[in-house]
């Protein structure tokens, strides 16, 4: 039961973060382009690589608190199902290109984050 809890408070906290970091980067972005997903996307990645070496592998934190971070807080902040919507309105507004290139860089970067959160860890 402590763990689904952990779950739970960590998605609460998470998708406030989301919120805040997402709203943030569009505030200085603009909205011509999910860079606010984009961006909490590529910073979840980078956040779960590094967490997920360091909690699983160099830590003797218990299983609520890798519930709590990883599933929970990562998991609500981290945004998919948002990127995915953002992209098909782009497509639905014709804007393929946009479409493209949102999903290029969100596969990329956020691969290539979790690839330095691991390789972060790792050198810890």
């Amino acid at each position: 039961m402590s763990q689904v809890l952990a779950i739970a408070g960590g998605g609460a906290l998470g998708a406030l973060l989301r919120y805040w970091a997402s709203t943030a980067v569009y505030a200085m972005a603009g909205r011509g382009f999910p860079y606010g997903t984009l961006a909490v996307n590529v910073l979840g990645s980078l956040l779960m690589g590094f967490l997920y070496i360091w909690l699983l592998e160099r830590s003797l934190e218990g299983a609520a608190v890798r519930a709590f971070l990883l599933i929970g807080l990562l998991g609500a902040f981290t945004t998919f199902s948002t990127f995915s919507i953002e992209t098909l309105m782009l497509v639905e507004g014709g804007q393929y290109l946009r479409a493209l290139i949102n999903t290029l860089a969100s596969v990329v970067l956020c691969i290539g984050a979790a690839s330095v959160g691991v390789m972060l860890a790792r050198q810890l």
